[in-house]
């Protein structure tokens, strides 16, 4: 690829000096090669706790960059060069050779094409890593419900969702977004799963930040996938086990009651709703979550939400189940980090894996939210799928 792209360079710089042609040729195999050792020199420290660290998710995210954008310009050149190659058949049939040769030299505005379009999707990901990860959207949804108790006619919930503490490298970006979603003042605060990429200590920079999310009701968390510690190599399974002990005391720290297929009930003006919490249990991944130990001692008429980090828990359980869970909050899904969100059109590549993979979906009488999440993982960026806080508010039918 680099040496179709090294021909591609050499047309463009045509008219320039050989020393100018010679330094700028040097510095792309400086950057192209540098990047690709990098790369491939980080893959072998990621597999160790803590895992993937800020330093290795740019690395990654600048390799993803170029490679895309070599791949564009290398597309250019191969039309370019496929006419050529017709244009040179046709000077064989004719025997009409241009300048010594049956198929014509490159032409200079082919490379030029090529760098116009590959500078499209390098932009794109300079801006999903400097801009687009913490450029923070609140994403507001009205439900209405039947039989939710008049007194919790109005309640909101903030929710959040993938924080991959992990992954962050600029506190003061983090500290955006923890103001927009207190900003929101609802009356709950729920975290659904993945606080950290691997390791519990991830979180420990910025307990005192999202410390700070409070709300009248109380703040409730679960956890996600991620949080079990599967995607690193411990020394032992004590080890493992372990870090997954002191990340259940951290999300005490940060004062979120962390929920593991137990439910409560919140009260307002004499009445309540019950709120659910399970462990982890996605298509896929690991399952741990139990909704049926979870709803034990709860009773069946009473409205409930329900916290599940994977919305795939949703498709293949809660929604089926004997027991109607009137909304579920997920998240896990990233939107993939990259996609398109407008009025008129709403794809990302995460849709060909999950039947809803962000906002909500009604079927059986029951809703699932998905959340974008609040962070990142391995791509260090996001582009059209922006970093989410959702505000949920619970509205009873007249």
């Amino acid at each position: 690829m680099d040496l179709y792209v090294h021909q591609g360079l050499r047309t463009l710089l045509l008219g320039n000096s050989k020393t100018t042609r010679r330094v700028i040729l040097w510095i792309y195999w400086v950057i192209s090669l540098g990047i690709v050792v990098l790369f491939l020199l980080s893959l072998s420290s990621a597999s160790k706790p803590p895992g993937m660290k800020p330093y290795h998710q740019w690395v990654l995210s600048l390799f993803l960059g170029f490679l895309v954008s070599k791949i564009v310009f290398i597309l250019v050149l191969v039309l370019g060069d496929a006419y050529r190659l017709i244009a040179g058949l046709v000077n064989v049939i004719r025997k009409t050779p241009e300048q010594g040769s049956y198929i014509p030299s490159r032409r200079k505005f082919v490379s030029e094409a090529a760098v116009l379009l590959a500078a499209v999707p390098f932009s794109s990901f300079l801006y999903a890593m400097f801009k687009g990860k913490y450029d923070y959207r609140v994403h507001k949804q009205t439900l209405y419900f039947n039989d939710l108790p008049q007194a919790f006619d109005g309640f909101t919930i903030t929710q959040l969702s993938d924080i991959h503490s992990g992954s962050f490298d600029s506190a003061a970006a983090v500290q955006r977004g923890i103001d927009l979603a207190n900003a929101q003042k609802s009356d709950l605060f729920v975290f659904t799963g993945d606080l950290v990429n691997n390791v519990a200590s991830e979180i420990e920079p910025y307990i005192s930040q999202f410390g700070q999310l409070k709300a009248p009701y109380g703040q409730y968390s679960i956890l996600g996938n991620h949080d079990y510690g599967d995607y690193v190599e411990w020394g032992s399974a004590q080890e493992k086990a372990d870090n997954l002990r002191k990340l259940k005391e951290h999300h005490k720290a940060l004062g979120y009651r962390l929920l593991l297929d137990e439910n409560l009930e919140l009260e307002k003006d004499g009445q309540k709703i019950t709120l659910i919490g399970v462990q982890n249990w996605g298509r896929g991944f690991i399952q741990m979550g139990s909704l049926d130990k979870a709803l034990q001692g709860v009773d069946p008429a009473a409205f409930k939400v329900l916290l599940s980090h994977d919305p795939t828990h949703w498709e293949e359980i809660v929604r089926y189940h004997p027991t109607q869970i009137h909304l579920t909050l997920s998240g896990h899904t990233h939107g993939a980090q990259f996609g398109i969100e407008t009025d008129s059109l709403r794809w990302s590549p995460v849709k060909y894996r999950y039947l809803n993979w962000a906002g909500i979906l009604e079927q059986n009488k029951r809703y699932l939210y998905v959340n974008r999440g609040f962070g990142f993982l391995a791509f260090s960026g996001r582009l059209g799928i922006w970093p989410e806080i959702t505000v949920i508010e619970l509205k009873r039918k007249a």
